[in-house]
């Protein structure tokens, strides 16, 4: 029976209008709100209802299922239906157009037709040679044929042409549907701008193959990809302006574009940016009145200078000498440069403000975003404001610093009797007189600066207290991240959307929930964490967080070799070198320094260490009970840090153990776990 079945169900014949039919039937069983997986409402829907005519629900399924396979799936079952109805009309929409029975094939070039006819021969000639050597010889055999030879293959050619427009115009009246679709599809699209390296090289190609005939496009290419690059900078901007008067029409033609044909769901940033290069563009505006930009500082505006005389000097080197030149400047010398680099930077605003007047406004965005100066207002005298993100109001500021204090206070006295000096320099003049100025003076300074930061203390303790985000539930992740998809669908109906994802959710399986379970799972264990932190001080230590104590005294190095890093460190010798480099080469003089050495860095050590500890007693009898506890419990908390698996700590322990274990030891094990197990009422127990 079922063989009968199965022979009756490949014999029917499904037409177009009997595959119309089979959807909509689906479409008629289907609920009126289908919001669940395609997969879902396949699953739950009736086939036998679905059945018509002669054809039964197994049927039905089994032809469903050939025709969903070429419709992608990532849609509701009801969408996907009229993807399916498109599909049946159309079969050979976009893509497959030509693969249609009735698509005229194009007709092949002159040098195709002589490469068909002459390779079988070539290759017999030739066998040893491989396709592309092949290739070669016959595409030099084409060139080197005179034109009476040429002429066969280009009438064949020139016969076949007008008989495929003639094939193509036939097409397209008997198939008005394809065509629409296929110039819908963007065949009209205005050509993107070339850049002005494609622009040159176009024009150079022609010259080129007049005095070379015999060319590969290989040659052209090696021959002026070599010559672009030693193009004077003259010669290039001709080119950039022919480049960018093109790039302008492209952008009016394609704005145009976009709003005539607004099928195509095309926007603004579909349009190309740019067709210069950063240094076709930095060349550019160089030749429109650019200025260059300063040094940020003295220093830099020194190394500037010492390297246009050292090009012999390896790149390495230099900014080694350059440190090391700098340091040897007498603080009057270092402070010239300060002030020239200052003066400098007053001339490049007055010339940058200058050269946005003489442009456009468009260019002055690009140029003010290019240099992240969106606050260089034109015309403003070159004044500079930058735009810093404003604090946030929850956020407890730092405590300000004693010398801040006195330099907010000295600062609007200095700057009416010093009206030449620049911010950083005021700064600076501010700086010294900090550490010249008396520990009787600092005095009052460091009182406003315990009251400020006791004030800090309390406003952390009040942001602490506050209660975490309390945890979400997995079905509101879950709508939060579709929420977006649904406002679309039910035009910003929130109400609608809302109980449309309801729906949804009831239906979902549980497979389908289980991420959002996991999530809402991790949303839990964040607030649970929030909250221990919140109540314990001591998570600080288990985060990482270094916990700070008032008038704790500073540790010293615990050895010799850190005595001698400290040193080395603060002497600013090895600034030039990256941070890793220079505890390799701190690591290497250590070694290389002699016995008697090594052993006065440890006296130092041991004397800081002595030194130290009674600090630290004096100090932990200067606290209070509670205080004391704190920081006891911080310590002990830090001792007892987990040590990563394959560290050092737990290599030692394993040798430890392996070494302690003696046979007697073993022996004396066994024998008591065997006495144990001997007794009932202890196998019970344990």
């Amino acid at each position: 029976m079922n063989g009968e079945m199965d022979a009756s169900t490949k014999d029917q014949v499904w037409t177009q209008d009997d595959l119309l039919n089979l959807l909509e039937a689906m479409k008629v069983n289907l609920p009126q709100k289908d919001l669940a997986k395609y997969k879902t409402s396949e699953s739950h829907l009736d086939w036998e209802k679905v059945a018509f005519n002669s054809f039964t629900g197994e049927m039905c399924k089994q032809k469903w299922n050939e025709v969903s396979k070429v419709i992608r799936k990532f849609r509701t079952l009801t969408e996907l239906i009229f993807d399916a109805q498109d599909f049946i009309k159309n079969p050979y929409k976009g893509k497959k157009l030509k693969k249609h029975p009735d698509f005229p094939k194009k007709p092949l070039t002159p040098y195709f037709r002589f490469f068909i006819e002459k390779r079988a021969k070539y290759a017999k000639l030739h066998p040893e040679m491989s396709n592309l050597d092949l290739t070669k010889i016959l595409s030099m055999k084409y060139r080197g044929l005179p034109d009476k030879k040429k002429k066969k293959y280009l009438e064949d050619f020139q016969k076949d042409k007008e008989t495929f427009g003639h094939s193509m115009s036939k097409f397209r009246e008997d198939h008005p549907d394809l065509v629409e679709s296929m110039a819908k599809k963007g065949s009209n699209v205005p050509e993107k701008p070339r850049t002005p390296q494609q622009l040159w090289y176009s024009h150079e190609k022609k010259a080129f193959l007049k005095t070379h005939a015999d060319a590969t496009t290989k040659d052209i290419k090696d021959s002026l990809g070599k010559q672009w690059t030693q193009l004077s900078d003259k010669k290039r901007l001709k080119w950039i302006a022919k480049s960018l008067e093109m790039h302008k029409a492209y952008e009016e033609v394609m704005k145009g574009f976009i709003e005539t044909h607004p099928e195509l769901n095309m926007s603004n940033e579909d349009i190309v940016k740019s067709t210069l290069t950063k240094a076709e563009r930095h060349l550019k505006d160089k030749s429109d009145g650019r200025p260059d930009k300063p040094p940020p500082n003295g220093y830099s505006m020194f190394c500037a200078e010492l390297m246009s005389s050292m090009k012999d000097v390896p790149s390495t080197e230099r900014m080694v000498m350059c440190s090391q030149q700098w340091k040897l400047l007498k603080q009057n010398e270092k402070d010239g440069y300060q002030k020239r680099c200052e003066q400098r930077k007053k001339e490049y605003e007055v010339e940058m403000n200058r050269f946005l007047c003489s442009i456009s406004e468009e260019e002055q965005q690009r140029v003010l975003g290019e240099q992240k100066m969106i606050g260089f207002k034109k015309g403003s005298g070159g004044s500079k404001k930058k735009s810093r993100a404003k604090p946030s109001p929850e956020k407890p500021k730092r405590p300000i610093s004693a010398m801040f204090i006195f330099s907010e206070e000295k600062r609007p006295k200095l700057q009416q009797e010093r009206p030449d000096l620049s911010d950083s320099e005021l700064t600076r003049l501010l700086a010294r007189m900090w550490n010249e100025l008396s520990d009787k003076k600092k005095e009052k300074y460091k009182r406003l600066e315990t009251v400020l930061k006791a004030e800090s203390v309390k406003k952390g303790h009040e942001e602490r207290s506050r209660l975490p985000d309390t945890p979400k539930t997995a079905q509101d992740i879950w709508q939060q991240s579709v929420i977006g998809d649904y406002l679309a669908r039910f035009k910003t109906d929130r109400p609608k959307a809302q109980k449309a994802m309801e729906a949804t959710w009831n239906t979902m399986e549980k497979k389908e929930k289980i991420m959002w379970i996991k999530k809402a799972a991790e949303d839990q264990k964040r607030y649970e964490r929030e909250l221990s932190e919140m109540r314990s001080p001591a998570t600080i230590i288990a985060s990482g967080k270094k916990m700070k104590f008032d008038g704790e005294p500073k540790k010293p190095p615990s050895n010799g070799y850190q005595k001698f890093s400290q040193e080395m460190l603060s002497n600013g010798e090895l600034n030039h070198l990256p941070m890793k480099e220079r505890m390799g080469e701190i690591g290497g003089r250590w070694q290389r320094q002699p016995q008697k050495e090594k052993d006065r860095y440890k006296k130092i050590a041991e004397e800081k260490q002595k030194l130290y500890k009674v600090e630290l007693e004096r100090w932990l009898a200067s606290l209070s009970s509670q205080e004391r506890n704190v920081y006891k419990e911080y310590n002990s908390q830090k001792r007892k840090t987990p040590v990563k698996p394959g560290g050092t700590a737990a290599k030692v322990k394993a040798k430890v153990t392996k070494k302690s274990v003696s046979p007697s030891s073993v022996q004396f094990i066994i024998t008591t776990l065997l006495l144990l197990l001997c007794s009932k009422s202890n196998i019970i127990h344990l």
